[in-house]
């Protein structure tokens, strides 16, 4: 087949008012869910969007929105070598993780109720309705990565990010308020069409899932995100859908081909490599997605 500007221009579009609607209206009742809880309410928590909702990069219809709900009074720390939490004048913190999971999932199932919500390894789900969207809430922590750098006041310089600790498996780390940063900024530089062409990657991806194309499920969405991020800005230049998308997939492939032309590529943070071993997906993984794509537009 052969994808034509017309559908590309179509796929890069944003999400309706009504799925926006539909998505903040999740967001909300997840803070009312946290504000009802009488235990959560007393507090210092903080709960924001993060993910492709935030990022105005979803698209799929009824897709979901992440929800961090991050107590800020404990964090994981990561301090420079052979320094420890005396250097930096911190103190223990008091707050079990898993125990503070266990809070944010009883306050879920108080306010939704048990058939609502479904625990995950990492989030908790609590189904959509014809009122909102379905929500990842992800219970977290602050995480500090120390540079060992001083700030200008003199006070320990740190990057800050969330972490969390699944019911299996290691910590995962990550650094929404950077990636939502960068994206605006790259959006902004290459004329809104950063994020459209995101949106067509992640809309082709669903068509070929769809089609039975590949395993292109597997594909995650924040590692085509990551992908874009990385591309040639040449691209964003083209005057047309169908020559930047070429000149995106091609680059992105050429370069994905060999570990050594990519393995320096950050996540749109610019705070984590892309293509390490703590990633759960490959270079290869990335290379097949792109040539699939490729192949679908109908490229030649």
């Amino acid at each position: 087949m052969s994808v034509t500007e017309e559908q590309l221009r179509t796929w890069s579009t944003g999400p309706s008012q009504t799925e926006k609607d539909r998505c903040t209206n999740a967001e909300n009742m997840i803070r009312k869910a946290i504000a009802a809880d009488s235990v959560l309410q007393s507090l210092d928590i903080t709960v924001f969007a993060k993910g492709s909702y935030v990022a105005n990069t979803n698209v799929r219809q009824n897709s979901d929105v992440d929800i961090c709900v991050r107590y800020n009074g404990t964090f994981f720390p990561h301090y420079p070598e052979g320094k420890t939490r005396d250097d930096f004048g911190n103190s223990p913190g008091t707050m079990k993780f898993a125990d503070f999971k266990n809070m944010v999932h009883k306050a879920m199932v108080d306010y939704f109720g048990a058939d609502g919500v479904k625990r995950g390894n990492v989030a908790l789900d609590v189904h959509a309705n014809t009122y909102r969207v379905d929500a990842d809430v992800v219970p977290a922590f602050e995480y500090r990565w120390y540079t060992g750098r001083v700030n200008h006041d003199q006070t320990d310089h740190y990057h800050s990010g969330i972490a969390l600790d699944p019911d299996n498996g290691a910590r995962i780390k990550n650094w929404p308020e950077q990636t939502q940063a960068n994206g605006v900024q790259r959006n902004n530089e290459t004329g809104r069409r950063y994020k459209r062409a995101i949106r067509i990657l992640k809309r082709i991806r669903d068509r070929m899932s769809d089609e039975g194309i590949m395993n292109a499920e597997a594909t995650p969405s924040f590692l085509i995100e990551c992908l874009v991020w990385n591309a040639d800005l040449d691209a964003f230049q083209k005057d047309s859908y169908r020559a930047m998308m070429r000149h995106i997939i091609a680059n992105l492939w050429n370069r994905t081909r060999k570990d050594e032309d990519c393995n320096e590529w950050g996540e749109v943070n610019e705070l984590k490599y892309l293509f390490r071993s703590s990633q759960p997906w490959t270079r290869q993984q990335a290379n097949d997605y792109l040539q699939a794509v490729w192949n679908y537009i109908g490229y030649s």
